[in-house]
């Protein structure tokens, strides 16, 4: 396959993914927020995705870097497509049990802490590495229309059957499963282990700990969008706060990706390279900020336009953590690291999920969103402070990586 038709191939089969996650992600916001009408649930959701990913998170990384990654990504899509399938029958037959949908998700969470490391492992295995940061770019830009356009299509399947949001999330899974299996990577090199060893999985923890860039980059992505994350509390405020429907709330779901789709097109064109750990603050510290202001935002078309803001602070903050990580790691210590990496990102989003939901259910959900977007701001200040190899840090590829 020509490199052309392998970047094609790799491109279809991760916007299929990412177009069924985020449908699967209003679908599934959607229907739980209806059973009990407590933002307390939708932080439960993030919490039983994200605990399967925290409890085998080395092994799922050691297998990665053990076993075809390929393979494994095309398993783990095809869980996930099973799970969607099995939450429409869910809906289809009007079951409205949470406990039963939180086992769902539960089972999507073990799919996706294999899926998750895999996938992300591949990309540097497909282009070349001074093509690396230029590829990525480029599909983070055409993965943010998905983020755009599925939020919105499937605020507008579930204002008309949240069956078909959930079928359409699983047909689309499978489709990039079709994707990854015409997908063809490069030969890897495998780590010399020849069983799961608690030694060889906590490499990657070691190899994290020894790179004060890559640890910093990760972690201050992990605490700034755990205190920062708004996202599981938009159906409160589609519905409590701003007084508009499904489909508004697919909207708000989309707002952040048109903000994100914009900001990658701009750095698909140019790159950062230079001073990359200062821009990877200030865009975090920008995102705090357009939190805040979407907490108070009374207007629709206001908090569109913050969490727009948000979306292309987050871009610039992603596409500098990965190529930290990417770039400066070497090829049989990925699947542990990327595991790790992916751990910590899942936590922001999921975990973060269920914090949002614990501060509105306290502070309500205002007060909850706001101080977690100072709380973000006060994590930018830290992590400038004690992570100086970041703040300094000036290009991507710090040195020459096996």
């Amino acid at each position: 396959m020509s490199s052309r038709r392998n970047v094609a191939a790799y491109f279809f089969a991760f916007l299929s993914s990412e177009s069924s996650s985020q449908i699967l992600g209003v679908a599934v916001g959607w229907t739980v927020y209806s059973i009990h009408h407590r933002p307390f649930d939708l932080g439960l959701v993030g919490l039983v995705m994200f605990a399967p990913q925290l409890f085998l998170v080395f092994v799922a990384g050691h297998a990665v870097d053990r076993f075809n990654r390929k393979r494994i990504a095309m398993i783990a899509a095809t869980a996930v497509a099973f799970c969607a399938f099995a939450l429409g029958l869910l809906a289809l037959a009007h079951v409205d049990n949470l406990p039963l949908v939180l086992s769902v998700l539960f089972c999507q969470g073990i799919a996706r802490a294999f899926g998750s490391p895999a996938e992300r492992t591949m990309l540097v295995n497909i282009v070349e590495i001074e093509d690396y940061m230029r590829v990525q770019a480029t599909y983070a830009s055409a993965r943010e229309v998905a983020v755009i356009a599925m939020p919105a299509l499937g605020g507008a399947v579930v204002a008309v059957s949240t069956v078909a949001a959930f079928v359409l999330a699983g047909i689309l899974t499978l489709a990039a499963v079709f994707g990854f299996s015409i997908l063809h990577v490069r030969d890897t090199i495998r780590t010399t282990a020849t069983g799961i060893r608690a030694d060889s999985a906590l490499d990657g923890v070691r190899f994290i700990r020894s790179k004060p860039i890559v640890l910093g980059a990760i972690s201050l992505d992990l605490f700034a969008v755990l205190f920062g994350g708004a996202t599981a509390l938009l159906p409160v405020y589609a519905d409590q706060i701003l007084h508009a429907g499904a489909f508004a709330f697919g909207m708000l779901r989309s707002a952040s990706g048109i903000g994100a789709s914009v900001m990658a097109i701009v750095l698909s064109r140019r790159t950062p390279n230079r001073r990359v750990g200062k821009t990877m603050l200030f865009a975090v510290a920008a995102y705090g900020v357009a939190i805040i202001a979407f907490a108070y935002s009374r207007n629709l078309w206001l908090s569109i336009a913050c969490l727009a803001l948000a979306g292309a602070a987050d871009m610039i903050s992603v596409v500098i953590r990965r190529g930290l990580v990417a770039l400066n790691t070497p090829d049989n210590m990925r699947g542990r690291v990327n595991s790790i990496e992916s751990l910590f990102i899942n936590a922001s989003s999921q975990l973060g999920s269920f914090e949002s939901g614990t501060a509105a259910q306290i502070f309500g959900p205002v007060l909850g969103v706001a101080l977690g977007g100072v709380a973000t701001l006060g994590v930018v200040l830290t992590w400038a402070l004690a992570f100086p190899a970041l703040r300094t840090s000036d290009r991507l590829h710090s040195e020459a990586v096996d």
